[in-house]
């Protein structure tokens, strides 16, 4: 019955950590993204790997576990060849944990502190007076551990909580109660994970008439295979004949030897954590956006904004200033009178705005209010880039990809409002067309002027019994007359055919303002929603890829 862990591969140490930070890796990326719960075996597990690979590597940490009556503090005695550990008939027996180190106790301190044994329940086992007898153990902490069914719940918490901290247990069961269901349901199945570090011993073997023995153990092998076990070394002891532990104290020998348990252990703690992680991460790669939802984002912020609105005063301003500055001079003022139509929004290219829109920290536009139709397409929009960003995405992702283009939803008018107000409505310089025709209206006026004027010279003239004036003539048309005729009738006809042009050159002005609206407020689009969904998905990506490296052998 000699059976022990044979043919194991052993542990690279260097690739273990990679693999650990690789977990890490994983968990930064994740962090904010998915619910906590779902990593808190990931986190507990790197945690608890950094600080035992720090502690100790020379040590071995060796737990004795099992229900009331299993003989545990007994084997543990034999084990020590000494009485540390209290039995007796009342149970629960043991109630706190032992611990036996084989080896120097200061340097096992740090180690037996994390694992949480109380200095008073600390003994050393190797001594100059056993000369080279227990130097085959030298760095095995050996530990007797509460009974896991005891009627104490404070019992079943320790046992608990050591066995996630220890690197190889030992469970001891008895002939009598060795298929029990608690054992095997709560504890051994629970540990399929770790055969690497799981023995089990059938304790208390001398009560068994010899021919039972191999029946019974054959039946516990039956049902450890059930359990998931298979595999793990069986042995048969009795705790009351020193002959009765050899093959146990062989097994743990040769694993002190080793000094892979720990690192065993991690691994197949490291295993379980990658195994229930890939759920999270493990359905290929996301759809990710399209140009055309994209373009539905940018038509949804652009009413949002109001840009249609902006792009009609600006079209509505070009006319205005266009008909200030190539009307007729003797009307302009009439026009001044009416209010220019990007002033009433307060927006910039306004004649007498001499602030550069680029250094206004807060945007002030009277831009009127998307109405309730803009913020619902806004809205869906908005869901239709998490929709299809998460599309392909396993569980808890697509909410976070909603939560992502949503994150920054509160300010986002007041961004839009600011793209407005920043972008160069190409309204800041007059047109030199328009000084040419503005110039050609003031040449024309003032001869309509002079011809005036000289007209009316003649006149006073002609009262005041003055010799006339003797006016030049352009055929029958006295050049005075003709001035003042010519220049009314080609100022007017200068402005309407000036109108036309006008209208053309507005309708461009409006969609040369509309590309430059619709392109900041996709700029927003792009910081206030696109920029989060994507460092969403590439966190997705290179958590996969952490994933994967955590996950290789």
């Amino acid at each position: 019955m000699r059976e022990a862990f044979r043919g194991q591969q052993r542990v690279d140490a260097g690739a273990l950590v990679a693999r650990l930070e690789a977990v890490s890796r994983f968990l930064a990326l994740v962090d904010g993204h998915l619910p906590d719960k779902q990593l808190v075996a990931a986190h507990t597990l790197v945690e608890r790997a950094g600080t035992r690979l720090a502690l100790s590597r020379d040590h071995t940490v060796v737990a004795l576990a099992g229900a009331t009556g299993s003989g545990k503090s007994s084997l543990f005695n034999a084990l020590a060849r000494m009485e540390l550990s209290p039995v007796g008939v009342r149970r629960p027996t043991t109630g706190v944990t032992h611990a036996c180190v084989w080896g120097p106790l200061d340097d096992a301190t740090r180690l037996l502190d994390w694992v949480g044994v109380l200095p008073r329940h600390r003994f050393v086992r190797e001594s100059v007076l056993d000369g080279d007898d227990e130097s085959t153990l030298h760095g095995l902490i050996l530990l007797d551990l509460p009974d896991f069914d005891s009627v104490q719940r404070s019992h079943q918490l320790e046992v608990d909580r050591l066995l996630g901290l220890v690197d190889l247990v030992v469970w001891v069961v008895d002939p009598q109660k060795y298929a029990d269901r608690v054992i095997h349901t709560s504890y051994l199945r629970e540990f399929h994970r770790h055969r690497d570090v799981t023995l089990v011993v059938l304790n208390q073997a001398d009560r068994l008439p010899p021919a039972e023995l191999p029946r019974v153990v054959a039946d516990l092998r039956r049902l450890l295979d059930a359990d998931g076990l298979d595999g793990v070394p069986l042995l048969a002891t009795a705790a009351v004949d020193p002959e009765g532990i050899a093959g146990l104290r062989e097994a743990l020998e040769r694993t002190v030897a080793e000094r892979q348990a720990a690192l065993r252990r991690l691994r197949g703690d490291l295993d379980a954590v990658v195994t229930d992680l890939t759920e999270l991460v493990d359905a290929g790669e996301p759809a990710g956006l399209n140009d055309s939802t994209v373009a539905a984002l940018h038509r949804a912020l652009a009413g949002a904004a109001g840009v249609a609105a902006v792009a009609e005063a600006v079209e509505a301003a070009y006319r205005h200033r266009g008909a200030a500055a190539t009307g007729w001079p003797l009307v302009r003022g009439w026009r001044r009178l009416r209010p220019d139509p990007l002033r009433r929004l307060h927006l910039p290219g306004a004649p007498g705005d001499a602030k550069d829109p680029a250094e206004s920290l807060v945007a002030a536009t009277s831009v009127p209010d998307p109405t309730a139709a803009q913020r619902s397409a806004l809205g869906l929009a908005i869901r239709s880039v998490a929709d299809r960003a998460g599309a392909g995405l396993p569980a808890s992702w697509p909410a976070a990809v909603t939560a992502a283009a949503r994150s920054r939803l509160a300010d986002l008018p007041d961004a839009l409002d600011g793209a407005i107000a920043r972008t160069d409505l190409g309204m800041g310089s007059r047109p030199l067309w328009w000084r040419l025709v503005g110039g050609l209206q003031w040449l024309v006026t003032a001869a309509a002027v002079v011809g005036l004027g000289w007209l009316a010279l003649g006149y006073a003239l002609r009262a005041l019994g003055l010799p006339e004036l003797d006016n030049p003539s352009v055929g029958v048309v006295p050049l005075p007359t003709l001035l003042l005729l010519g220049g009314l009738l080609a100022g007017l006809l200068v402005a309407a055919l000036t109108r036309p042009a006008l209208r053309w050159a507005a309708r461009r002005a409006r969609r040369r303002a509309e590309q430059r609206l619709t392109a900041a407020v996709a700029d927003v689009g792009a910081a206030y929603v696109l920029t989060p969904v994507r460092a969403v998905l590439a966190s997705y990506a290179e958590a996969r890829r952490a994933l994967a490296e955590a996950a290789r052998y």
